[in-house]
């Protein structure tokens, strides 16, 4: 059994009402989280060469309902299952090992795109906080159901393909362009509208990794009813869609970087993503029924990002051995749910946004952390304030 778990506690020097024509108003609050708790068991038959996989994760203290105020709805109050705490299983697959280097896995599993499909841990990056750049674009580490090839080549690339189930374009908004696309607010998931990730990472260099991938799929027939349909005049009234769905592919391809080489430690990512037919997606989202809990805000055609940390460590020079590392740390985050939007949607410059980060992390045997950082969000005019925070994480890994 594994596990690993983070804490967080975080002051912050704005209010929480982004949407004002300055930005965030001035306040002075403290936040306090447990952020997630993760249980991980594998079992499996080595002489069939099968393995399982089970991880569950419990957010923000458990699992329940609360009410929220969300002002990107005007102020409305919504019912947001994951403020109150939530239990997600998150993998829960079989692999069967065809040989040495290839595998097959069939179940639920990490979606093959950016850095958290492998660097998620506590003890993986050096912030407090996971990329905000990558987690204001897609899902936080992604997972969906489908099935999944991974072969590790003579060459040093480990190859991976991945068949999986599609998002929910009700989800889709101006301020997290797809990131709440997962279908999670009913008890069975459409899977209509499948996609395609293919992955490669370069890994014969000791202590790099670096890689890309792509992201391909439909998004409009997993939608909770089939209310983004095609019109036409001889359409047959026992069919559901006769004329068939308006098509709005999701396309999405990152590079990424991983060092942990020496006493130097670093990540990055470029991501670019693009939705087909977003214009009638907005369209469409802009009728949703309050009860849906989502933000029926404008979804832009393109949305980037890009991050990066760096960090050194100076425990050796403080006398400390090699079971502990002292990171002083940088990490830029930038983000636009925005980037170049069909003429007819107003480029706001509140959804591009740069995170400057300075911070430490202390790692105990590869186990334990405990890590401080400060950071400064700044929107993408200076007519909107500047926000900072100052958070504080302790986790484990084990």
């Amino acid at each position: 059994m594994n596990a690993y778990a983070d804490l967080q506690f975080a002051y912050f020097n704005y209010g929480e009402n982004q949407n004002r024509a300055n930005g965030s108003q001035k306040d002075s609050r403290l936040v306090f989280d447990t952020t997630r708790l993760v249980l991980e068991l594998e079992a499996g038959l080595p002489e069939y060469g099968l393995e399982a996989e089970f991880e569950v994760e419990f957010e923000h203290g458990g699992a329940g309902a609360a009410m929220e105020l969300e002002y990107e709805e005007f102020g409305e109050f919504d019912t947001d299952v994951e403020k109150a705490g939530e239990a997600l299983v998150e993998e829960l697959y079989l692999t069967k090992k065809l040989g040495r280097d290839v595998e097959v896995s069939v179940g639920r599993f990490y979606v093959a795109v950016g850095t958290l499909f492998a660097d998620y841990l506590p003890t993986s990056y050096l912030a407090t906080i996971r990329s905000e750049a990558e987690t204001r674009i897609i899902p936080n580490t992604w997972n969906d159901m489908g099935m999944q090839l991974r072969w590790d080549t003579p060459w040093g690339v480990r190859l991976t393909g991945q068949v999986v189930n599609g998002l929910d374009s009700t989800g889709f908004n101006s301020n997290t362009w797809v990131a709440t696309g997962l279908q999670q607010r009913f008890e069975l998931v459409r899977a209509s509208d499948l996609a395609g990730v293919l992955r490669a990472d370069v890994r014969r260099f000791e202590g790099f990794n670096f890689g890309v991938s792509a992201y391909y799929g439909g998004t409009t027939r997993n939608r909770p009813k089939p209310d983004l349909v095609k019109q036409c005049d001889d359409a047959n009234p026992n069919m559901v869609a006769p004329c068939g769905y308006i098509s709005a592919p999701l396309f999405i391809a990152d590079v990424h970087l991983s060092v942990n080489r020496n006493r130097w430690r670093a990540h990055a990512m470029v991501m670019y993503g693009h939705l087909g037919n977003a214009a009638a997606v907005s369209a469409r989202n802009a009728r949703l029924s309050n009860l849906l809990n989502v933000l029926r805000t404008p979804v832009s055609d393109n949305a980037l990002s890009a991050w990066g940390e760096l960090g050194y460590d100076i425990a050796p020079w403080l006398g400390l051995d090699g079971n502990h590392r002292l990171e002083p740390y940088v990490r830029i985050d930038y983000m636009d749910s925005q980037f170049k939007p069909r003429a007819e949607l107003f480029d706001n410059p509140r959804f591009e946004r740069t995170v400057y980060t300075v911070g430490t992390s202390y790692t105990l045997a590869g186990l334990a952390v405990l890590k401080l950082d400060f950071s400064q969000r700044r929107m993408g005019s200076s007519v909107f304030r500047p926000e900072n925070a100052l958070r504080m994480s302790t986790g484990f890994v084990y």
